[in-house]
């Protein structure tokens, strides 16, 4: 029998609609009632928070972080329940930071436990499933939802309310969930995974725009900032003034990190010309690779507290 560990913290897959049609969490999370037909599982359940995902902050994380170190000696697999809007950053904190062998996998829910077609319960299930399954050992962190199995550093929520919203463009799924199998599509390179002591740093994230002013860059130089992650335009490129305004923060040592604000594609420096991504990468900003806006911040966090050398940090955030 394998032992394995749950670990609730709120959303959807633990509210319910009130009266009034507002969902809200309850005194009690409904999960915990929950029983499902797995003789071949031992579960160990921990209510760690009862949160919507909006108020998971880098210090939930850390806390998650924190319970999950050496659960591979206790345990053969883990659950984490989570709500979807934050699901793909707490999922990838994880998947950067632990390095467990034992399957790890988050699952959510897009409708509340009393509402017609809620998907909570069934998504929790398939998520114990896979924790159970053989395969998924050593694929670092995995998001189960709606009969497909993600892989963190890819996932990305895509649509507001529907169920299917989870999605990796780049990658795709990195396997599915049938009614008798699991079933995995391919393996993924092993990524590098570094500890984390302490998640106290202000890392902005700024999208970029057509005739985007550079004064609010030069402006954030000023504040004493950590790091800024530019979700620019195209494959990496900026706005001539808005390039000045990066120039003004490197040249107050504050890491850019450069992504592109389209959901699918690689952001990589390709024009050669003031604001083009190649005079970007030559002033000192970083590109990174595969990683949306929200997954650079914490990529650059994670960087900054292991206090990686610029070549370090840069090949960290080149990495997938």
């Amino acid at each position: 029998m394998k032992k394995i560990l749950i670990l609730h913290t709120g959303g959807t897959i633990a509210m319910a609609e009130a009266a009034d049609g507002g969902v809200l969490p309850g005194e009690q999370n409904p999960l915990n009632a929950a029983h499902f037909d797995l003789a071949e599982a031992d579960l160990t359940v921990e209510n760690i928070f009862n949160i919507p995902s909006e108020h998971i902050t880098p210090s939930h994380m850390l806390r998650l972080h924190d319970r999950l170190v050496g659960a591979d000696q206790e345990f053969d697999g883990v659950v984490i329940t989570h709500g979807t809007d934050t699901l793909e950053e707490t999922s990838f904190f994880l998947d950067a930071t632990l390095g467990l062998t034992i399957p790890v996998v988050m699952t959510g829910a897009m409708r509340s436990s009393n509402e017609l077609g809620a998907d909570g319960l069934y998504n929790f299930q398939t998520a114990l499933r896979v924790a159970l399954d053989e395969q998924s050992r050593q694929r670092g962190v995995l998001v189960v939802m709606n009969d497909e199995i993600h892989a963190a550093r890819f996932v990305t929520k895509t649509h507001t309310t529907n169920v299917a919203t989870f999605a990796s463009p780049i990658a795709g799924p990195v396997g599915i969930v049938t009614k008798k199998k699991i079933l995995y599509l391919y393996d993924l390179p092993a990524e590098k995974t570094y500890p984390v002591q302490s998640v106290a740093y202000n890392i902005p994230v700024i999208k970029a725009y057509a005739g985007m002013d550079g004064r609010l860059l030069k402006l954030l130089a000023e504040t004493g900032i950590n790091g800024i992650v530019i979700e620019a335009l195209g494959a990496g490129n900026l706005g001539e003034d808005a390039a000045r305004g990066v120039q003004a923060l490197l040249a107050a040592a504050i890491p850019v990190v450069i992504v592109s604000r389209s959901l699918n594609g690689i952001a990589e420096p390709v024009y050669d010309y003031l604001g083009g991504g190649v005079q970007l990468e030559k002033d000192g900003a970083i590109f990174a690779t595969v990683v949306n806006g929200q997954k650079a911040r914490l990529k650059l966090l994670i960087g900054l507290d292991n206090q990686l050398s610029q070549a370090a940090l840069t090949n960290f955030l080149h990495e997938f």
